[in-house]
């Protein structure tokens, strides 16, 4: 069987691989999905293992080939003669060979059709110049949960094959070829070889896991027969569907693949809630089964989707899979009340937030119109895109009605390290989200409604195009208001007063009673009450603030139980009111050593959000030079070894991939494309870095040591591909059709090919080769729309 060899990753490469059920040619079960792990190194005992754990239904479940020859016996691939070596791979499938001993060669397909199995084959040749006498054994062991057997040899019609049970799953393995029971320390099928020179023998096996014995047998046995070599070309031909990178890092040119299979594994087929392909934030072997049997009970990474989720898988996967990321962005759109509202996440078994999504969707749609330009697909989400945006205008998220809204909840802002988030360590001096106005919200609503704008005009929306621009008009002035000239920032604000006061402690008591304070400010503050408890929480705690809005204004503000948050044994409430001067702060329900502590809230804590109007194109030239100069590149604020961290001042200093790759992108629209390749060539370092010792991305990196932090796989992790391509200046609209603009600011050429079409980026000039031989070099840095046709053309 000879399959394409496009790669050579070694065990010193980066990467090990998950395989699991491709919605692209499979329907996938999102409530019973077994998901295996390719394991050939860091693995005890050492084999070149297949394994799962059926969603935790079982310790583990492991598959790997054993090899005797005289009285030696490998399954260690650290002690085989040449290691293994990964040829191809895509989301459900890979290639590899070795030679377990000198001169026998073994090559190695895995694949899993469907959810419920999976499947391979070994193919060993002999290519020495005389005969070789040898064992091969197909091993398989079961550590089964509470409920269970080990794997075991059985005949099931007549075929000697391996079962076992864990939970209520009835695993069998099954292998072409007649194999006996395997008399080594391992349950195992087994064949005695004579190969003679040049001689070879191929094996297909199954491994099929219902809830039936007899089912996982027919399953086994079906697959294991099957038409190998045709569903073999078929994944590589999906493969192929693929970006292809090649720098003068071959790390990055697998990372970047390795990126795009995991995003492509995480699609999952539609539900009876969505109309479309969804995708999982992360797919583990400990994940896919659902207890409860709809999904319901999942947790956090199978329960849903963010916008800000979405639009970096999007980024992903818009050019190589178009027809799915319009789907992503249809699940959104098919949660839509008639009012405009659309969850901030939804989830493929129905779940939904009450929180007002991200304003990141037009920016989605507008990827997807690049790709396809289709007016159709405009006129159809058009509306509902207007209706989304203008939700974020009425009362219940602009609560002032001052046409600048605000988040509700922290996590509404897709910002993990927002300073109002509860385990964000700057949390209890920061204000209430619902008191503060933004520049990162402001910076997404206004770009939503640049390209609500440029869809308009196309749709020749006309009478729509005032409105919408009187509303960026305002949220311009707004982040341009906020611009701080000393500190090169954009700070938050509070709502009602448009101030961004620095936090600061007024007065530490404890227990109850009045705390004396006798202070004016030149304008007006909100306070902060701290609660720090040893003991239960206080259920009668009550607050009384006394002191002047204005100078002739006297008020007493009563601040109750029901106002404050707490986290472990702190609590804080924000004063609704603000003051321009106090006299005391009052306190009922304390014991006596409960310490209380009056602040004023802070709002210049910085973060990586805060830099977005870069990214909008909402920075006049000259605030965006200084940011980018003073603030971005400031080795102690943000521009760290790794990438943009999240907070300059956090304990763990992080680095999150989308927020990295939004300021990115901002750093090209303002003329720093050598900067972004900059940045780029940081946050490889960082997944390489994680690739080659775990094996695996992370949710994000610490931006000092590189180190994964969070999670394995997930969405948010993953190479930053599209940042990549823009840093680079390609632009893929379709196989046929490209953007090529500005230099190449990486220090080696680099060829991308797409469907057959090759483009190679030098310093200088840009090659085109299409798929007929056809080429064409452009030496002109301004944006070139390069189309291919019969008689191609560039513009």
């Amino acid at each position: 069987m000879q399959g394409m060899e496009k790669w050579h990753i070694t065990p010193n490469d980066p990467g090990e691989f998950t395989l699991a059920a491709d919605a692209r040619c499979t329907t996938t079960k999102y409530v019973n999905d077994h998901i295996w792990e390719l394991r050939y190194r860091n693995i005890e005992p050492p084999a070149l293992t297949i394994q799962t754990s059926y969603g935790l239904r079982a310790h583990s479940f492991r598959v790997f080939p054993r090899f005797i020859e005289g009285d030696k016996a490998l399954t260690n691939p650290a002690k085989f003669d040449s290691p293994p070596i990964i040829h191809n791979f895509g989301p459900n499938f890979l290639s590899m060979s070795y030679f377990p001993f000198p001169g026998i060669m073994a090559k190695a397909h895995y694949y899993v059709p469907e959810s419920n199995v999976i499947a391979g084959s070994i193919t060993l040749t002999n290519k020495k110049l005389k005969e070789r006498a040898l064992n091969f054994e197909l091993a398989a062991v079961l550590a089964p949960g509470e409920q269970g057997s080990r794997m075991a040899a059985k005949k099931i019609e007549e075929v000697t094959v391996l079962a076992g049970q864990t939970h209520h799953l009835h695993p069998v393995v099954f292998i072409t070829g007649g194999a006996q029971e395997g008399t080594g320390p391992f349950s195992a099928l087994t064949f005695d070889l004579e190969l003679a020179p040049g001689a070879y023998r191929t094996f297909s096996w199954a491994v099929a896991t219902l809830e039936e014995e007899a089912a996982s047998f027919r399953l086994a046995r079906e697959t294991a027969q099957g038409h190998w070599e045709a569903e073999i070309a078929r994944f590589e031909l999906l493969a192929e569907s693929t970006i292809g990178v090649k720098t003068g890092d071959q790390d990055w040119d697998t990372a970047f693949a390795m990126s795009q299979k995991t995003a492509l594994g995480l699609l999952m087929s539609p539900s009876a809630n969505f109309p479309g392909t969804s995708f999982v934030v992360n797919r583990l072997p400990e994940q896919g089964f659902s207890a409860q049997g709809d999904g319901q009970d999942y947790q956090l990474n199978w329960s849903g989707q963010t916008p800000l989720q979405a639009d970096y898988l999007s980024g992903l996967l818009a050019s190589t899979a178009p027809k799915f990321t319009q789907e992503l962005l249809s699940n959104f759109l098919a949660f839509q009340s008639p009012e405009g509202f659309i969850p901030k996440k939804v989830g493929l078994a129905g779940q939904e937030s009450d929180l007002l999504a991200m304003p990141l969707l037009s920016n989605m749609a507008w990827r997807i119109y690049q790709s396809n330009q289709s007016i159709e697909f405009l006129k159809e989400v058009y509306p509902q895109l207007k209706a989304f945006v203008q939700a974020w205008f009425t009362s219940e998220q602009d609560s002032d009605e001052d046409g600048i809204p605000e988040w509700m909840r922290a996590r509404q802002s897709g910002f993990e390290a927002h300073p109002a988030n509860i385990s964000n360590p700057n949390w209890v001096l920061h204000p209430e989200v619902s008191m503060t106005e933004e520049p990162a919200l402001c910076a997404l609503l206004s770009h939503e409604l640049k390209i609500l704008m440029q869809m308009a005009e196309i749709l020749e929306e006309e009478a729509d195009i005032g409105s919408l621009q009187a509303l960026k008009t305002r949220l311009e002035k707004a982040i341009q208001g906020a611009w701080d000239e000393e500190k090169a920032i954009y700070y938050r604000w509070d709502k009602d007063t448009h101030y961004s006061p620095a936090g600061k402690t007024i007065i530490t008591g404890t227990g109850e009673g009045p705390l004396n304070i006798q202070e004016s400010y030149e304008y007006p503050m909100r306070l902060l009450i701290q609660i720090e408890t040893a003991s239960s929480l206080p259920s009668k705690l009550n607050v009384f603030v006394h002191g002047y809005e204005n100078p002739d204004k006297h008020i007493v503000e009563h601040i109750s139980p029901t106002q404050f948050q707490w986290h472990l044994e702190t609590g804080k409430a924000m004063s609704q009111r603000t003051y321009t001067s106090l006299e005391y702060v009052n306190v009922y329900g304390l014991d006596k050593d409960t310490k209380v502590t009056v602040h004023i809230a802070d709002y210049r804590t910085e973060d990586i959000s805060l830099l977005l109007p870069l990214w909008s194109g909402d920075a006049s030239q000259d605030d965006a030079q200084e940011l980018i100069k003073k603030t971005i590149t400031d080795r102690d604020r943000f521009w760290f070894p790794f990438g943009l961290r999240s907070t300059p001042h956090e304990g763990q200093p992080s680095v999150l991939m989308p927020w990295n790759t939004l300021v990115g992108k901002g750093l090209i629209i303002n003329g720093r494309r050598d900067l972004a390749a900059e940045l780029v060539s940081k946050l490889m370092k960082a997944i390489i870095k994680n690739l080659k010792e775990k094996g695996c991305f992370y949710t994000s990196y610490n931006a000092e040591t590189g180190q994964g932090l969070h999670e394995h796989n997930t969405v948010d992790g993953l190479a930053p591909l599209e940042l990549f391509l823009e840093t680079l200046g390609v632009k893929i609209l379709s196989p046929r059709k490209f953007i090529i603009e500005g230099r190449n600011p990486f220090p080696w050429p680099v060829s991308v090919t797409y469907r057959g079409t090759n483009i190679v980026r030098r310093r200088r000039k840009t090659t085109i080769t299409f798929p007929d031989g056809q080429r064409t070099v452009i030496k002109d840095p301004n944006p070139q729309m390069v189309y291919y046709s019969p008689n191609f053309s560039t513009r």
